[in-house]
């Protein structure tokens, strides 16, 4: 049975456009999901006669555009096939060819969805001529509303069209065509480094508090962007100012002739960690003493000092020729232009860099190579090498950092606007999403987020508690973890209290080293077990690895039971790893842990009287508990004590 649906979204443009328009999502070589009623909605001229048909049925169904120049309906979809073609027709036609009938998910989150095949797994691509898998890749956009359409187009799956596509998503996607023997469409919208709050529409995001600065912000970014970035630029100088005068004197420090012989020398380029700083975050300032060949007088230079974290001001000579020092800005090389008359030609010149550091690693940390002062492709004065420095202040001594009216990636509702929005009500089968890292120091608040944002979801799609399958995170060390990242993971397994959903665990298959491990083949696997055995019911397939239940004290131990450990539990390569144990009120201590059938008896000789365990909860921790399946456990604890991402 087709039915009619009212579509109310606003005009695309102030006058209606003369001919029927879709959205970006439906095009050639598209999939339709299957046996359902799939939402077919575009745009056309008000009071336009719109009709919609597929070439699997002798069907149409019709419908009126509104006065706002919106159309919708709703076309039935048959069983899995292709290809197909999708006509809508209204003064104009739109024909569109090569439509399969399939499964469809969207592939979503940070970087490790966003993580490319190419960058993943180079060697899967010359076998990746797979052309009943269809790719959309919607094009990175940020809306401070909901917009009504976004970029990107459909292609069959082959090595020229899948290395850009999302590693994760694609491994997930083969696996499912290869076991289903079904068209499958893959919709990736995902944007390295964001949070949960960014992907979350605002009707959801208003009720956090927390956030309610933020979405206040937006509305003002929204009617005054002008005005505001005029006013962030004057609390930034008044900011800066208060710098200068924390110690007094600092602002001569930049001057040439200025006696820097007390201060202390380290090598650059290199973190100040490894200096007498050591954690220090803070104002710290650099000096370089070089001289310049006489005979590039009158020439204009450009610098060029590799990345700075996070912020610098940077002068020659006492004179100011650039810096990044409106935001953080770690990871960017700095290259700014030296004026002419700025240089001592044949004389000492003096480089002096402020660095601001607010958190984690500090200070110059590129290539040796990158910090020169550059004349012409083959003369150049490497900068590299010895550098006298001298702190000026801690960031316990600093006001706040100026708060920007701004929007961005990050910016809560940013990305379900630009990204998430465009696509709805488009049917599709579920989700799948890989993110967490950048919501890590508000673990506890993720506990709320989260599940909100896929609440948030359903709700637009209006397609019940559709599946909405995830990762968690990934072992890796950063920087002067807590337990941040053990939460972060916690607050995800506490996600699948929500109905419909899964967690993928990847303890085994991180990267200490790297927060952007390679193997994205076996996540792609163990996302694709959760929906083969839960939503398309494949019997016999295990799909979770061990999920702790409960726990007993007995005889001076504490005896573990898990869920999803029926054929017994391993300790993959030896003894079981990364069991901690604490007495009540006392320190977490090294524990030793033994399988016993499907529970795990775990006890240390320094703790007579335990009454809880951890398992696994360093930030980089790579345990060894898996069931008989081969899949991991997350890590977990049995105690409530407060967590250090709990708010004040």
């Amino acid at each position: 049975m087709i039915a009619l649906l009212p579509l109310l979204l606003a005009a695309p443009s102030l006058s209606a456009p003369p001919d029927v328009k879709l959205p970006a999502v439906f095009g050639d070589h598209m999939v339709l999901q299957r046996e359902t009623e799939a939402p077919v909605w575009g745009w056309a001229t008000a009071g336009e006669t719109i009709t919609v048909s597929g070439s699997w049925s002798e069907e149409q169904v019709s419908t009126v555009a509104g006065a706002d120049g919106t159309f919708r309906v709703t076309i039935e979809t048959p069983a899995a096939g292709g290809p197909h073609e999708l006509r809508v027709k209204g003064e104009n036609e739109i024909v569109l060819t090569d439509v399969a009938i399939g499964e469809v998910w969207i592939c979503s989150g940070q970087s490790n969805m966003e993580w490319r095949v190419t960058q993943s797994d180079a060697a899967a691509i010359p076998d990746a001529d797979v052309p009943d898998i269809r790719l959309f890749d919607v094009v990175n956009t940020i809306g401070p509303a909901p917009r009504e359409d976004c970029a990107g187009t459909w292609a069959r799956c082959a090595p020229t069209s899948v290395p850009r596509f999302s590693a994760v998503g694609y491994f997930f996607g083969r696996e499912l065509h290869e076991t289903l023997n079904v068209p499958i469409g893959l919709i990736g919208a995902n944007w390295g480094g964001t949070v949960a709050e960014s992907w979350t529409s605002e009707r959801t995001v208003r009720k956090f508090p927390e956030f309610g600065h933020d979405l206040d912000a937006l509305e003002a970014a929204r009617k005054r962007p002008e005005a505001i970035e005029a006013a962030y630029t004057v609390e930034l100088e008044k900011w800066w100012k208060a710098v200068d005068r924390l110690v007094d004197g600092s602002t001569g420090w930049a001057a040439p002739d200025f006696d820097d012989s007390t201060w202390s020398t380290h090598e650059v380029p290199e973190n100040w960690e490894r200096t007498e700083l050591g954690a220090f975050d803070g104002i710290v300032w650099y000096r370089k003493s070089f001289d310049v060949p006489a005979d590039w007088a009158e020439r204009e230079l450009t610098l060029t000092l590799g990345p700075i974290d996070d912020m610098d001001t940077t002068w020659l000579n006492g004179r100011r020729i650039g810096g990044l020092d409106r935001g953080v800005a770690w990871n960017t090389p700095r290259r700014y232009r030296v004026p002419a008359e700025t240089v001592r030609a044949g004389q000492t010149n003096v480089l002096t860099v402020r660095v601001f550091d607010s958190g984690g690693g500090g200070g110059f940390h590129g290539d040796a190579e990158a910090m020169r002062l550059t004349a012409s492709e083959d003369q150049h004065i490497p900068l590299s090498g010895a550098w006298r420095y001298r702190a000026a202040a801690s960031t316990t001594q600093l006001a706040p950092w100026p708060r920007k009216v701004s929007f961005h990636q990050n910016s809560p509702t940013a990305l379900f606007n630009g990204m998430i929005a465009p696509l709805v009500p488009f049917a599709i089968r579920g989700a799948i999403w890989y993110q967490g890292e950048s919501n890590r120091p508000r673990a506890v608040q993720y506990r709320r987020l989260f599940p909100a944002m896929i609440t948030d979801w359903r709700e637009h799609w209006g397609r019940g508690d559709f599946p909405f399958y995830f990762v968690q995170i990934a072992p890796f060390q950063y920087g002067g973890d807590l337990g941040e990242a053990a939460e972060l993971r916690e607050a995800q397994w506490m996600t699948q209290s929500l109905v419909n959903t899964g967690m993928a665990v990847t303890m085994d298959v991180g990267n200490p080293s790297d927060i952007h491990p390679r193997d994205k083949r076996t996540v792609g696997h163990r996302l694709a077990l959760w929906a083969l055995a839960k939503t398309y019911e494949r019997e016999g397939i295990v799909y979770s690895g061990p999920s702790y239940r409960s726990m007993q004290v007995e005889d001076g131990a504490i005896r573990l039971a898990f869920d999803h450990a029926a054929d017994g539990l391993v300790a993959r390569g030896g003894e079981l790893t990364h069991f901690t144990i604490a007495a009540e009120g006392g320190d977490f201590v090294p524990a030793q842990a033994k399988v016993d059938g499907d529970t795990i008896v775990v006890s240390s000789s320094e703790v007579k009287s335990p009454v809880a365990v951890r398992f696994a909860w360093g930030a980089a921790d790579e345990p060894n508990l898996f069931n008989s399946a081969g899949l991991p456990a997350s890590s977990f604890r049995t105690d409530d004590r407060r967590a250090v991402t709990a708010p004040d």
